[in-house]
């Protein structure tokens, strides 16, 4: 996004499963970022961008490399500005997944981060993503997806996977036994799920992180949320509603105008840590952490 004040966050905007920096809820993340005088920065992941990466390998659920060195970017580039991140769906589980890996150590790299739709648990969001009804429609689009991007690299591939298995998964678990784990090291989806799940890395988060979930997710079950873990980690803000699907959360006005209720309360998070930060008097209405109800007022 275009420049707007050089000493306000810079914020890097990870999108979710066979999303790009254009989805529309990345665009509005954007514009309600820039509404409180913050600048965006969107990441597309290897092969969302609409051109085909030249390496065998893709992006997945647990791939924090390709963030880290775009975080390196973004400090060497601009090495006094505050650095923040929102992520949604895959890119939230990468998100809190990279910030939990880096732990302590490198927390003061990041002043703030919201993930939104966590897959938590991401054997139990594949299981859920087989038996629920809403949820095989995503299926289906993914799997399209993910298998195009397959068929465009077929001469780079065809000596590392076996393309006739690809062509026929049926489900994501189908598709990552298939290609994600040989590209990517793992010895099966089960490892991959268990070493890329966001839910064994959320404990070590030492980066003020609002976390934005609704119960009726179809990604995934409302009892594979690490409430725990996230519970006994200061850090961390969780704000779990009743309704609000799968990166959902529209609220208020006519159908077609509705408000953008998680980008809003994306960026408001962001813009009062900022605030708190350059602030010389402690803030008075700081932000509560742990479990909290979802109303907007507590934010």
């Amino acid at each position: 996004m275009p420049e707007t004040d050089p000493t306000v966050p810079l914020v890097l905007v990870l999108h979710g499963l066979e999303g790009h920096t254009r989805k529309g809820y990345m665009v509005q993340t954007y514009l309600a970022l820039a509404d409180r005088g913050m600048r965006a920065v969107g990441l597309n992941f290897r092969g969302c961008s609409g051109e085909v990466n030249r390496k065998p390998r893709f992006y997945h659920s647990g791939e924090t490399e390709d963030v880290g060195f775009v975080f390196g970017l973004l400090r060497e580039r601009f090495p006094t500005r505050p650095l923040m991140a929102i992520g949604f769906s895959l890119g939230g589980n990468i998100l809190l997944k990279y910030l939990g890996e880096r732990g302590a150590k490198h927390a003061a790299t990041f002043s703030a981060a919201v993930a939104v739709s966590v897959p938590y648990d991401l054997s139990a969001g594949a299981d859920a993503l087989e038996r629920r009804g809403m949820a095989r429609i995503y299926t289906g689009y993914f799997l399209r997806s993910l298998v195009a991007k397959v068929r465009a690299k077929k001469e780079i591939l065809a000596n590392i996977l076996d393309l006739e298995a690809v062509w026929a998964s049926a489900t994501i678990r189908d598709f990552d036994d298939a290609a994600t784990v040989k590209l990517h090291g793992f010895s099966g989806s089960e490892d991959y799920y268990r070493k890329s799940s966001s839910n064994r890395f959320v404990q070590s988060v030492r980066v003020p992180t609002l976390l934005l979930q609704s119960r009726d997710d179809p990604f995934l079950p409302a009892a594979a949320l690490p409430l725990s873990a996230i519970e006994a980690n200061p850090f961390l803000t969780l704000v779990l509603t009743d309704r609000g699907g799968h990166v959902g959360f529209l609220e208020g006005g006519p159908p077609w105008n509705p408000a953008f209720w998680v980008e809003e309360q994306s960026a408001s998070f962001l813009a009062h840590h900022h605030q708190s930060a350059s602030a010389t008097t402690p803030d008075a209405n700081s932000i509560a952490h742990g479990r909290v109800d979802p109303n907007t007022g507590n934010l």
